[in-house]
């Protein structure tokens, strides 16, 4: 039904009915439209994701059992913090509901969950992961649903209207190495990455950084997600970055969770060719993956590694831990050290403070996104500067109006754990804002 501000012309006399009967024809039209409205929008005004006793429903999705990328701890992470959040009275009285929904790590999969998503008339969508922003945002846009907090694996995150990002994503995880593998003196970088969509927006990312400091640009090689073994790539990523006998080179590896499989063909081929220095992101490598692979006298001892937040033992990570280890003490899933159950912890974060905001008020995907777009500041006791989402943020010039955390913690493995590097990037405290050299950019 579309209001158009215009009076109908009636067609038919006006019939004038007794008080009793009135009431009761006034009733029975509430109800008939209440059920219209419920049938066409699929709410009913006042009672929508958490009005009264009713939960506030929210989905997080992300990759779950499959041949390349998988980040089950994100759900995982969800699912505790809903039970931490239900067991201490929910959010002003209101318990949180928690779906989840595995994309596969496809197209098709994504749009799944997205629709799921419009269908289930959740309020928000809440610290996922998926690659294909393309299939899940156009679904979530047309149910009005705002994402808050992907992990920011695509830049389709950092565009989108109803996407709230919380870190700086892929590009500011690039821009930063880049900047500390020059500021490193380091000779030819080349990168490994997927060929696909996603990978595709990465070299210029790290050629960003590499160029404000005055370094070349990366050599782009390509290498397939799920592949079983790395062979051909890592001597091809070798011989590039061995090509300057008078500079040490770096090869960067920025293949998600199959980064270890390349590292393990790259460790076989590395003693035909000089020294060189690896360096990648969080999220490619992690303290467990250090572990596995030898600690201290693996393949990423000295490895330069660029996160979006504080190292893992920092304290500000401790009421992160203290619902894990209340809510989901011995899940294997969920890592504290893992960047997808950061992402999804700072997430949630962001949804308790909007839901403090609401109060006692309507509890809907209008009204969550209509709080974020007012000027609700978040605070996330450190872990990120403080969150807000204006209408186009400083780097909307370059492509990314949504990215508005540009930080960049540098992180380095000594002795086998992964440290802050405190210098490298900028600050004394190991923080950078990359805002400035992603604004020179060249994004495809």
């Amino acid at each position: 039904m579309y209001m158009t501000g215009r009076r109908r012309t009636r067609s038919t006399p006006r019939i004038t009915l007794p008080r009793p009967v009135r009431a009761i024809a006034l009733t029975v039209g509430v109800v008939a439209v209440c059920a219209s409205l419920a049938a066409s929008c699929g709410v009913v005004p006042g009672a929508t994701g958490g009005s009264g006793d009713d939960p506030v429903k929210v989905m997080t999705w992300a990759p779950q059992d499959t041949d390349a990328t998988n980040k089950p701890g994100m759900p995982a992470m969800a699912l505790a913090y809903a039970k931490w959040i239900n067991s201490h009275g929910g959010v002003n009285g209101r318990r949180l509901q928690v779906l989840t929904c595995n994309d596969h790590n496809d197209s098709v999969g994504a749009a799944r969950c997205a629709r799921r998503a419009a269908d289930e008339n959740v309020v928000a969508v809440v610290g996922s992961y998926s690659q294909f922003g393309d299939s899940y945002l156009a679904p979530l846009e047309g149910a009005g649903i705002p994402y808050i907090g992907g992990y920011g694996v695509t830049n389709d995150e950092f565009t989108g209207a109803m996407s709230y990002p919380v870190n700086g994503g892929q590009p500011t995880l690039l821009a930063g190495l880049g900047k500390a593998l020059a500021n490193a003196g380091c000779g030819n970088v080349a990168l490994v990455r997927p060929d696909s969509i996603a990978g595709d927006e990465l070299p210029a990312m790290l050629d960003s950084g590499l160029r404000s400091g005055g370094h070349s640009d990366a050599g782009d090689r390509l290498a397939a997600e799920d592949a079983t073994e790395y062979g051909a790539q890592a001597d091809q990523a070798l011989r590039y970055a061995t090509q300057d006998v008078t500079r040490k080179g770096c090869v960067v590896p920025a293949l998600g969770d199959r980064t270890d499989t390349f590292m393990d063909s790259f460790r076989r081929a590395r003693a035909s060719y000089p020294a060189v220095r690896t360096a990648t992101v969080l999220g490619s490598v992690d303290q467990t993956v250090i572990n596995t692979t030898g600690g201290a006298s693996g393949p990423y001892e000295g490895a330069y590694i660029t996160g979006w937040y504080p190292v893992a033992s920092d304290s500000r990570w401790d009421p992160m831990k203290k619902v894990i280890n209340e809510e989901a003490f011995g899940d294997n899933r969920i890592d504290p050290a893992d960047a997808g159950v950061q992402t999804t912890w700072i997430a949630y974060t962001v949804l308790k403070a909007v839901l403090e905001k609401i109060g006692g008020g309507e509890v809907s995907a209008d009204t969550v996104r209509r709080t974020l777009n007012d000027g609700l500041r978040v605070s996330t006791g450190g872990l990120t500067p403080p969150l807000h989402w204006p209408y186009e943020s400083k780097l909307a010039g370059v492509g990314f109006p949504r990215l508005v955390n540009a930080d960049v913690t540098l992180q380095v493995v000594q002795d086998g754990r992964l440290v802050a590097a405190r210098k490298g990037i900028g600050g004394d405290d190991g923080i950078a804002d990359m805002t400035t050299i992603l604004e020179h950019a060249d994004v495809p």
